[in-house]
């Protein structure tokens, strides 16, 4: 399973949905990733939908969306290995 997350302006939680495939989660982020770049996005929402939890939908204006990852949750672990440095 494949995590989908995007940090929100003036937001401190992220927001995060689950795809089964990685082409599926990367599409996605493509498409997230140019709305951020594109400077006409300031009208575009993007409306996610997460595979985990099946009434779980997503809509966020683009201009708001900071930044976006993808990671894997690891089974083998017990749970999800979260992204960036650990200062532990």
């Amino acid at each position: 399973m494949y995590t989908l997350e995007l940090s929100l302006r003036y937001s401190p939680f992220p927001l995060s949905i689950q795809k089964k495939e990685y082409e599926d989660v990367l599409k996605i982020y493509h498409e997230i990733k140019d709305c951020i770049i594109d400077g006409e996005s300031n009208k575009k929402v993007i409306e996610l939908k997460c595979e985990k939890v099946k009434d779980k939908l997503i809509a966020v204006r683009a201009t708001e969306v900071i930044s976006v990852q993808i990671y894997e949750k690891s089974s083998i672990a017990g749970g999800a290995k979260r992204p960036g440095f650990n200062l532990e």
